[in-house]
């Protein structure tokens, strides 16, 4: 390096200094210093001889920091070097020795309202050819996204020049996102009350302002909505009646092309769906020859548009599956081929509930409420088929039954002669391979026809009664007489029977006939046992006891267990030969004469009311008998005389009609009691 080489290298030496937040790095084998951070660039004079030249510039995207999270973007420039040509043998500067180069190297960094030159001193060692090694600054700062543009030359002879121009990375270069504070997005925080929902905007860079915005997401475009600007943490309420699924938030840095954090945080909320399906309106318009509808809600509304039929204004809305289409987000929608008919309603149908239904009942349209919708289906053979449209399903009208339209499979031939005439209005019409066609048929023409026929079926039904009266006279007298005595307030149970079993004791003998008498006015014959009079004799006690037990059963009779001391002690034994494991009850008929008739009745009675046959009842003189043995408890009982009333209604039956006799012989029952005891 010559005599004006190095005075401008130590003008520069003394002038400059090394900024603390610019570093310097150079490769294996070359030796460079920071002249000065901030020069003007231009003036210096090109050294003698072969001289440092640039042979590669690279800008890379870095971060300048004086923090963990307070850095700044910037980029670094790596410069490749080489040795210039030059005429005769190389000459190694005066004092440096033999076989090394010396040189300035010069970095300018230009952006739109900016610029900066840097000196750096470099020596090298003397190798023709190649890449001497490379020098990298750190680095040239800039605005977030703004271009910079770098200039490399040395003082070399010819002053060869390299330049690159490169954008500072904004906030969408992830490292700048968490480093950079203008980058750092605020977060955002939703929390629900029953009245309001407050927005929370946390973290927001210190001294940096943000935007907030709330708008509608919909598929048409995002309305415009509103926004906030601040400059610090922000609580920001909203009435619950502006909570909808759609409303979403959104929040940015007050910086060039920002990034932005978006939420829809009541996309899920049930309340808010709810509130949006109250808000929304479903319209109809009648475009002529076809149906047309429009959905105006202030979000986008995942449904399906389905028309229905509906012959009555607060009845249900038969839906046409076949014409079923999705909801679209914006625009009326047309239902292709389908017609106005006053009858027919559109419903929009989500999550399988109806959200929304609208009728065109109210329009002056052609047809009437009772029309009768038809299906049509003709197949490739020309066979056609035609059935009525009703709670979800398509029923022949051979088969087919409604309570507004009579019984149209009556008028079957009729409605087809109609349809094949074009008497009814088709509704809507399909050619897909097959044909199928919806008509609606009016009936109102023929209910004169329909009342005559039900008059012609009235007439014959009262010709064939008076035909039977006069065939069956005297049969007929005698069903009135039974209808009379049953129906008579003598008799409300006449023709049941009960068999009183009891045992042979005195107190239960006149228990048993207080009992009969106490029923025979109520129409129900009673049998005592033991008694029968000569058929007992006849026959011997236990053999028409038996009988008369097979008989109760066969037909349905009520069978009464009276308990007196006698009885329950004979029901007591079968309790203790349960205990003691022994078979089917006693082995024999043991003890007083008293009780074998009815230890004997046991025996028939007990197994059938285990298994659940038959109709028993228990009756116990409670002065006597305090409690029903074990054996007995799985049939109703009774304690006589103060639960007579309800023993006489167990064994008559209930019915205004039958409780006041049951209260007199309830009466003559107790005082029939209280006399013999």
């Amino acid at each position: 390096m010559g005599p004006p080489g190095l005075a401008l290298l130590a003008l520069l030496a003394a002038m400059g200094r090394c900024a603390p937040r610019d570093t310097l790095a150079c490769s294996q084998g070359l030796a460079c210093r920071l002249l000065e951070a901030d020069v003007l660039c231009g003036p210096e004079a090109p050294g003698p001889g072969p001289g440092l030249v640039p042979a590669r510039l690279r800008l890379e995207p870095a971060l300048r920091c004086a923090g963990a999270a307070a850095c700044a973007p910037c980029l670094r420039a790596r410069l490749d070097l080489a040795l210039g040509a030059a005429a005769g043998p190389p000459r190694a500067p005066p004092g440096d020795g033999d076989g090394a180069v010396a040189g300035i190297l010069l970095l300018s960094g230009h952006a739109y309202s900016w610029s900066r030159c840097v000196a750096v001193e470099v020596r090298a060692p003397l190798r023709p050819g190649g890449t001497l090694g490379s020098v990298t600054f750190q680095c040239f700062e800039a605005a977030l996204g703004s271009e910079l543009r770098v200039t490399a030359y040395t003082n070399a002879r010819g002053r060869p020049r390299l330049s690159r121009s490169r954008r500072v990375p904004d906030c969408s270069w992830p490292a700048a996102q968490a480093a950079v504070p203008q980058c750092r997005v605020p977060r955002l925080q939703v929390w629900r009350g029953p009245a309001v929902a407050v927005v929370q905007v946390q973290e927001a860079a210190a001294g940096h302002g943000y935007t907030l915005r709330l708008y509608h997401n919909r598929s048409r475009g995002a309305g415009a909505g509103r926004a906030v600007t601040a400059s610090g943490p922000l609580n920001y309420s909203l009435p619950a009646d502006e909570v909808l699924p759609c409303l979403c938030l959104q929040v940015w840095p007050e910086i060039q092309d920002p990034p932005r954090a978006t939420s829809c945080p009541f996309s899920r909320d049930a309340e808010a769906w709810e509130r949006l399906w109250a808000r929304s309106r479903l319209l109809l318009h009648d475009a002529g020859d076809s149906l047309t509808c429009s959905v105006s809600a202030p979000c986008d509304l995942p449904a399906e548009l389905v028309p229905c039929w509906r012959p009555e204004p607060a009845g249900p809305c038969q839906a046409l599956p076949q014409l079923r289409q999705p909801l679209a987000a914006q625009g009326p929608q047309e239902f292709k081929a389908l017609r106005p008919h006053p009858n027919l309603c559109v419903q929009a149908r989500s999550g399988g509930q109806v959200r929304l239904t609208q009728c065109l009942r109210d329009r002056a349209l052609p047809g009437r409420a009772d029309d009768l919708l038809l299906l049509e289906s003709r197949g490739p053979g020309g066979n056609a088929s035609l059935c009525a449209l009703e709670r979800g399903a398509c029923t022949p009208l051979a088969s087919f039954t409604s309570t507004g339209a009579g019984r149209p499979g009556l008028l079957e031939p009729w409605l087809r002669q109609d349809v094949a005439a074009g008497q009814c209005a088709q509704v809507w019409r399909q050619e897909n391979g097959t044909v199928a066609a919806l008509w609606a048929c009016p009936l109102h023409k023929y209910l004169h026809a329909r009342w005559a026929l039900a008059w012609m079926a009235a007439l014959l039904c009262a010709t064939c009664i008076l035909l039977l009266l006069l065939l069956k006279q005297e049969d007929v007298k005698g069903w009135l007489k039974t209808l009379r005595a049953g129906c008579s307030p003598q008799g409300p149970a006449r023709g049941r029977r009960a068999l009183v079993l009891h045992a042979a004791e005195p107190s239960a003998e006149r228990a048993a006939c207080a009992l009969a008498a106490a029923l025979r006015p109520l129409g129900l014959a009673a049998a005592a046992a033991p008694g029968g009079g000569t058929a007992a004799a006849a026959r011997g006690p236990l053999p028409w006891l038996h009988a008369q037990h097979r008989r109760a059963l066969r037909g349905g009779d009520t069978v009464v267990l009276l308990l007196s001391p006698a009885a329950a002690a004979a029901a007591r034994r079968w309790d203790r030969d349960d205990e003691d494991g022994g078979g089917d009850g006693p082995g024999g008929v043991e003890g007083p004469a008293a009780c074998e008739a009815f230890a004997a009745a046991l025996a028939c009675v007990l197994p059938a009311l285990a298994a659940g046959s038959g109709r028993y009842v228990v009756a116990r003189l409670e002065a006597a008998v305090p409690a029903v043995p074990r054996a007995l408890r799985a049939a109703p009982a009774f304690a006589l005389p103060s639960q007579a009333p309800a023993l006489l209604r167990a064994l008559a039956g209930r019915g205004r009609r039958t409780e006041p006799q049951v209260a007199r012989a309830a009466a003559r029952l107790r005082r029939a009691l209280a006399g013999g005891q």
